[in-house]
C-alpha cells in the first residue's frame, strides 16, 4: 500500500475499518495472523478491496482461520472451495493455505507458535523475510511477505507518519519501531510504499 491509502480509506466501507484499526497493527492471535497471511496469498493478481469484500466468504470457507481445523482439509474441502463463488477459487492458493496451516502446526513445536517464529526472526530486511518465508511457506513471494510484515506491523510503511491512526500504532510498540540495538532510539520509517 501507499501513502495514498491513508487518505483515500477513511470513510470507505471496506478499506477505512481496515485501514483505522487493522493495518500495521501488531496482533499475536494465531488466527487473526493465520487470516492475514491467507488473505495476503488471495490477494496476488487482484484488488485489496476484493478481498476485503471476499473476507467473511473465505472466513466461512475456512473454518474461522483456525489453523488446526484448516490443517486436516483434504480432498473434499478443496473440492468444496473450488465450488465456493464467495471467495477466490484459485487451486493453487487454496492449497498454499492449507499447507501453511500445516507448517504453522510445525512452528508450535520449534518456537512455541507463529507469533514466536515471527519473533524469532525479527528484525530483518524485507529480502532476507522473504527468503525465509520462501522456505517456510507456500506462495510467499516479496510482495505477499512484505505487506503481511507491514500489516502486522514488522516493517514500517502501513501509515504515513501525519496519518491519525500512526500514533495510535506506535503506542502499541509495533515490532518495527523497537529500539534498535537497545539504544533507546525509534527506528522512524524513512520510505513508504
Amino acid at each position: 500500500m501507499s501513502a495514498a491509502y491513508c487518505r483515500a480509506a477513511p470513510g470507505h466501507p471496506l478499506h477505512g475499518p481496515y485501514h483505522d484499526g487493522e493495518y500495521g497493527f501488531p496482533a499475536t492471535e494465531e488466527a487473526v495472523l493465520f487470516e492475514r497471511l491467507a488473505l495476503e496469498i488471495n490477494q496476488a493478481g487482484l484488488s485489496w478491496l476484493t478481498v476485503l469484500q471476499k473476507r467473511e466468504a473465505f472466513r466461512a470457507a475456512f473454518a474461522g482461520f483456525a489453523v488446526d481445523r484448516v490443517a486436516e482439509f483434504g480432498a473434499a474441502e478443496v473440492a468444496r472451495l473450488l465450488a465456493d463463488a464467495g471467495i477466490v477459487r484459485n487451486r493453487q492458493k487454496i492449497a498454499a493455505v492449507i499447507a501453511n496451516a500445516r507448517r504453522i502446526q510445525e512452528l508450535r513445536a520449534s518456537h512455541g507458535s507463529f507469533h514466536g517464529w515471527l519473533e524469532a526472526h525479527h528484525p530483518r530486511p524485507l529480502a532476507e523475510w522473504t527468503r525465509l518465508f520462501r522456505q517456510n511457506f507456500r506462495f510467499t513471494g516479496g510482495l505477499i511477505v512484505g505487506e503481511f510484515l507491514m500489516s502486522l506491523g514488522y516493517l514500517p510503511g502501513a501509515h504515513e507518519p501525519d496519518c491519525p491512526v500512526f500514533p495510535r500504532i506506535l503506542a502499541q510498540h509495533p515490532p518495527w519501531a523497537r529500539p534498535a540495538g537497545g539504544s533507546g532510539q525509534i527506528d522512524l520509517p524513512g520510505q513508504h510504499r
